[in-house]
């Protein structure tokens, strides 16, 4: 499972709780005083739970001691009406918490489900669906995790890992094979090279400049057909751009190694998740 930086979604929390009750939950602080309570989470459509460790983190951060009853893993399958877990804090740290901890796992989840659709109509192809960089400012930490529970897998992180040559570059390098030697000479072999291609052209000078990814962008079939018999093994092969859960299945056939599309992080909806049955106790 990808690693979570703690301090990162400690301080997100901070930023969170600051944002929301700066001067902590006035309804709540007024109406119970210091009384104990219980709530459930509850799902309230089918998809794939995810975000139980950030969950955890918002209600703890406001009360060590809180106590949760899990009845479901990381990366479950959910059903309308299921209950996931049962929390037991202070009702001020149960209602002051709420809204944050459901903003974050009802996105999680909602990303989660949305890949494991995605990877669940690529099963028995051999493709592997992959993000990109297209994340909510602040969140790709953990939006790429959710990728990861909903059975996709990572792009790079950001523009400081894998080199990724794109259309600007080639250009103002005067072409791929001057835009690779110019990254070769500052970064001799230290990061793998990937080269976007738009045409047969491009594929072919790709190959010249023996980089390790090739990406297919916004190519027909049949431009991916003939790109995949020159390429012949000699490049992993990624295609991407108007990709969708709808005609993703009909590049199946095709041998690619990797599709990657943006949509599930930047266009999926959330996932229904309500917090249900608050009583004092």
């Amino acid at each position: 499972m990808v690693f979570l930086d703690q301090e990162e979604i400690q301080a997100l929390i901070r930023r969170g709780l600051q944002e929301d009750a700066p001067y902590g939950d006035l309804a709540s602080q007024a109406i119970f005083k210091g009384q104990s309570g219980q709530v459930d989470l509850m799902a309230k459509e089918a998809g794939i739970f995810c975000g139980q460790s950030i969950f955890e983190a918002v209600f703890s951060s406001l009360q060590e001691d809180t106590k949760f009853n899990w009845r479901i893993e990381e990366g479950a399958s959910i059903q309308p009406g299921q209950v996931l877990v049962t929390v037991s804090a202070l009702a001020t740290t149960l209602l002051t918490g709420e809204r944050l901890a459901l903003n974050f796992i009802q996105r999680l989840s909602g990303i989660a489900t949305a890949t494991h659709r995605f990877v669940t109509a690529l099963d028995n192809t051999g493709i592997k669906l992959m993000d990109t960089r297209k994340t909510t400012p602040g969140l790709r930490q953990l939006e790429k995790y959710a990728v990861r529970v909903g059975g996709g897998y990572n792009h790079r992180f950001g523009l400081s890992d894998l080199i990724m040559l794109k259309d600007n570059h080639i250009a103002a390098a005067g072409g791929i094979l001057p835009a690779v030697e110019l990254v070769r000479q500052q970064d001799p072999y230290m990061h793998k090279i990937e080269v976007e291609v738009e045409n047969l052209d491009m594929v072919d000078q790709a190959l010249q400049a023996k980089v390790d990814i090739i990406m297919l962008d916004n190519m027909s079939i049949e431009q991916m057909t003939e790109a995949l018999q020159r390429i012949d093994g000699r490049a992993i092969v990624e295609a991407s751009g108007n990709i969708t859960l709808d005609n993703c299945q009909d590049l199946a056939h095709l041998g690619l190694d990797y599709i990657s599309s943006g949509s599930i992080t930047h266009s999926a909806g959330i996932l229904d998740l309500s917090m249900k049955h608050f009583r004092v106790i």
